[in-house]
């Protein structure tokens, strides 16, 4: 576990003794294709089921809604291939000519369109003295504002559905940045992901305790079962971590995503934390956010001042690449959490698809 002093040697593993039938994981964790939404999505899926079609150009994405869902449904299934892949998709379609040259189309739709619509900072301190500052209520796109006085057990199990498409890859995209830096920034970001991935313990990655969080809401916790229930704004918010981590030249960016994540987290999971325990959710459910709270608000600690300030002292040239991935990770989560209110508070699911019923648990707040 992370030690509470920021100021404190980063932590160090404590080995797990060799146990190999202690803990099994499975590894059939390759997701099946999504639905397609559009012909950008249409023509990728095809491709990648079967090489059949002709990929989109310049052209028709340009055309297309850079935060609709066809445009991120089909830049999620490509950068997908980085990761855990798809079924029935080999392994090396991840460098395709074709398919990355498709993926550059619909990276730079959706890239000039954030950076249009993202504020501006003159320096990355600004950005970040901004994050520092809690609203002091539901502003209207809040999530945890609304989840911890309002939300039920159906509220969160949308929301956890959502967060799956992330948070079971936690920290994957994040590692990209790690060869790309240097000296102090990369020891501290180095610290930061190892407490990510459990630190040194299989049971501890935060991906799975996030699994364990939806087992006790009930859900299914398969890689990627929830990407067809998605909205666009909840694929933005993955793809844009995504389009920064495969990128050297937007490493300022991811740093920035970074920060605004981890110093973001403490407060937002404390309130989660009181939804969770207020609507029965489970111990699991609750240990997933009590983790975050402690944890990132060390994270924070470390990565404004071991991350940041090094990395900028070194490449004064990226604190602009710093301002757009804090700022632009602001904008994206306010589209999002706009979305998921607006469907709450009008008495509608914010999923594509319904999830499956979760039977005979009553939510506290609702008596059934």
């Amino acid at each position: 576990m992370t030690t509470a002093n920021p100021t404190a040697a980063y932590p160090t593993a404590n080995p797990p003794t060799p146990n190999p039938t202690s803990y099994r994981e499975s590894r059939a964790t390759t997701p099946p294709l999504p639905t397609p939404r559009g012909p950008l999505s249409a023509a990728v899926v095809a491709s990648l089921r079967d090489g059949a079609g002709e990929l989109p150009g310049a052209g028709p994405v340009a055309a297309a809604d850079p935060y609709g869902d066809d445009l991120q449904l089909a830049l999620y299934s490509l950068y997908e291939l980085h990761y855990q892949g798809f079924a029935g998709v080999a392994d090396d379609r991840e460098w395709d000519v074709e398919l990355l040259r498709t993926r550059g189309f619909l990276e730079d739709r959706f890239l000039r369109q954030v950076r249009a619509d993202a504020p501006t900072r003159p320096h990355a301190a600004d950005s970040v003295a901004a994050l520092l500052v809690e609203p002091v209520g539901d502003d209207g796109t809040g999530v945890s504002h609304y989840l911890q006085p309002e939300g039920h057990l159906e509220h969160l199990r949308e929301y956890a559905a959502l967060r799956s498409l992330y948070h079971l890859k936690e920290a994957d995209p994040h590692a990209w940045v790690i060869p790309r830096l240097h000296g102090r920034a990369k020891a501290a970001m180095v610290a930061v992901e190892f407490d990510e991935f459990g630190g040194g313990h299989a049971e501890d990655i935060h991906a799975r305790l996030f699994a364990d969080l939806m087992t006790d809401l009930g859900l299914d916790t398969a890689y990627g079962r929830y990407l067809d229930a998605a909205p666009a704004e909840a694929l933005a918010v993955v793809n844009l971590m995504s389009l920064f981590g495969l990128h050297r030249a937007l490493r300022g960016a991811l740093v920035g995503h970074f920060a605004a994540v981890e110093i973001t987290s403490s407060p937002g999971s404390r309130r989660l934390a009181r939804a969770m325990r207020a609507n029965g959710a489970g111990p699991a459910a609750e240990r997933f956010y009590d983790e975050h709270v402690e944890a990132d608000a060390v994270h924070e600690q470390v990565v404004r001042h071991e991350v940041i300030a090094p990395l900028l002292a070194a490449e004064p040239q990226l604190d602009a690449d710093v301002v757009l991935g804090i700022e632009a990770t602001g904008l994206l989560e306010d589209r999002l959490g706009a979305a998921l209110l607006d469907a709450w508070r009008n008495g509608r699911s914010a999923l594509r698809t319904p999830l499956e019923p979760l039977r005979d648990r009553p939510s506290p707040r609702t008596g059934g």
